[in-house]
């Protein structure tokens, strides 16, 4: 077999690798090409390190009237450099103590290894707001803010819906996170395998999603799995040539497994529950019960060892695709605002699969 050959037999392979776990995605994916969209990527870590501290006063100033929002986030609440509780010698010697840290520095430096290149990472993102475009007609597109945090922040919204990217979260699934802070449950192996680029791009746009749909209308599970299943069926529409691991933050096995025990999750959830309020778990509001169904964790419980956590949220993004399957032609708009969770999901007439 010829290398080109070889090459094109592989390429074929990966897409039917992905069509097969996102089977089921039988709406037509619109044709966005034509769509013209600007995202501006700023480069704020690499401005900050190039600082010439022995004049370091006038040039971080002047850093701060170019980066004038993002600037008052990240000095003044990831940094701490603007709290005099936090930096009494100043915010000058202590931004410029941070600069010069030599662990800081290392990790300066391995960003700009891994993200020396990032076209194609910029290319996603393009692609991600000509579908945000498409979905959301009256939506700006974000500028992308870059920074390094100390691995305390990987993304969020600020100023009129621009995003901050922290690289630092970003470095491969096999950098050595868990040796930095040993006992940080955000440094679990099950979080830990997402934190590379394959899922910077969507990672960075959920809280973009999160200021869309707003809050959660009551606290139920059932209220939250609906609110989550909205974000996940967003995200997805933003990434539809990503397979669902992407979208679900969880390996290819776990999607199998979701998609092969709908029905048995969804009855679980059905089934009246022991202790005092003998209610079923769909409409339970106890936040300890029901807090793993919908927030990151390694698993279910009650559910097999081979289920993920957050399962409530995947059959709330079922649910969402089968009242969309019923009302095609409702917006996106229309879809987060239909805050009754109990009356979406009658009109879903959703059955879950065998």
């Amino acid at each position: 077999m010829s290398c080109k050959k070889g090459l094109l037999f592989l390429f074929i392979l990966s897409l039917i690798f992905i069509a097969c776990e996102r089977e089921g995605a039988d709406e037509k994916i619109p044709d966005v090409s034509d769509i013209e969209v600007k995202a501006e990527i700023r480069r704020f870590e690499q401005a900050l390190f190039s600082l010439d501290t022995n004049n370091l006063e006038a040039n971080l100033a002047a850093l701060e009237a170019k980066y004038p929002d993002f600037s008052k986030i990240y000095f003044g609440q990831i940094l701490g450099s603007t709290d005099s509780l936090i930096a009494p010698e100043g915010h000058s010697a202590y931004v410029k103590g941070f600069i010069r840290y030599p662990s800081v520095r290392q990790l300066y430096d391995t960003t700009q290894v891994i993200f020396n290149d990032f076209s194609e990472i910029e290319r996603q993102f393009q692609q991600a707001f000509q579908f945000l475009k498409y979905y959301f007609p009256n939506q700006s597109t974000p500028d992308i803010t870059t920074f390094i945090s100390e691995y305390s922040v990987a993304a969020f919204i600020y100023g009129d819906d621009q995003l901050a990217l922290g690289l630092d979260l970003f470095l491969g699934e096999n950098y050595p996170y868990r040796q930095y802070n040993p006992g940080n449950p955000n440094f679990s192996e099950y979080l830990t395998r997402t934190f590379n680029k394959e899922h910077l791009v969507a990672k960075t746009l959920q809280p973009l999603i999160d200021e869309l749909l707003g809050q959660p209308q009551g606290g139920r599970l059932l209220d939250m799995m609906i609110h989550n299943g909205k974000e996940l069926y967003i995200l997805d529409k933003l990434f539809p040539y990503a397979p669902d691991s992407v979208i679900l933050e969880i390996s290819s096995q776990q999607v199998k497994w979701l998609k092969d025990n709908e029905l048995e999750m969804y009855a679980y959830f059905l089934k009246e529950q022991s202790g005092a309020s003998a209610q079923n778990l769909l409409y339970s509001a106890d936040w300890q019960e029901i807090r793993k169904y919908v927030e990151y964790s390694p698993n279910s419980p009650g559910m097999p060892q081979e289920a993920p956590g957050r399962t409530a949220n995947w059959l709330g993004w079922q649910i969402i695709k089968a009242y969309m399957k019923q009302f095609p032609g409702t917006t996106m708009q229309e879809l987060i605002d239909l805050k009754d969770a109990q009356k979406l999901l009658d009109e879903s007439k959703y059955r879950p699969k065998r």
